[in-house]
C-alpha cells in the first residue's frame, strides 16, 4: 500500500463534494510527474489525504482511498471539458485518472503551517520549498505521523 496527498481548490471540488458523491474520478491532472505517479504508482487501496489549497486556510480536510486502476482521462478528448487537451487522443492518451473514495473529514483542518512546524515531516514533499505538484507521495511514517496530529488541538 502507497499513501499520497492529493490537493484540490475547494471552490472547484471541495472534501464536502466528495462526501456528497462518495466516489469520483480525479481528473483534470496535467502535468507530466503528477501524471506518472498516477499512471505508474497508484493502485486500488491506497490512501490519500485531501487537501484544500489556494484557500486561506490551506490544510489536510480528510481521507480517501484510490478505488480504482488508473485509466485514461477522458476529459482529455472532450473540446467541451475544461481540461481538454488537443495533443491527447484516445489512440495514444496523454493523461490518466483514478476514482477516489470518500473515507472520512479528518477531525479538523490540519493546517499546512502546522506540517511545516513538525521536525517529523522535514522530509515531506508539500513543505519542501518550490514543490506545487497537486499529488505527491507520503511515507507511511509521515502518514501515520499526520494523523495523529488531528488529536491536537487547532493551532491559535
Amino acid at each position: 500500500m502507497k499513501y499520497w496527498l492529493m490537493k484540490s481548490e475547494p471552490d472547484a471540488f471541495s472534501i464536502d463534494d466528495l462526501k456528497s458523491v462518495k466516489v469520483e474520478p480525479w481528473d483534470g491532472i496535467r502535468n507530466y510527474q503528477a501524471r506518472n505517479m498516477i499512471r505508474d504508482e497508484m493502485q486500488p487501496g491506497d490512501l490519500a489525504f485531501f487537501y484544500h489549497s489556494n484557500t486561506k486556510v490551506p490544510g489536510i480536510v480528510g481521507l480517501m482511498e484510490i478505488a480504482s486502476e488508473p485509466r485514461f482521462d477522458h476529459t482529455a478528448f472532450d473540446p467541451a471539458a475544461k481540461y481538454f487537451d488537443p495533443k491527447s487522443n484516445p489512440d495514444k492518451p496523454r493523461w490518466y485518472l483514478v476514482d477516489v473514495k470518500y473515507i472520512r473529514h479528518t477531525k479538523r483542518v490540519i493546517t499546512l503551517s502546522e506540517l511545516k512546524a513538525e521536525p517529523a515531516l522535514e522530509n515531506l514533499p508539500l513543505v519542501r520549498r518550490g514543490n506545487r505538484l497537486s499529488i505527491m507521495p507520503v511515507e507511511k511514517q509521515a502518514f501515520e505521523h499526520i494523523l495523529t496530529m488531528e488529536e491536537r488541538p487547532a493551532e491559535a
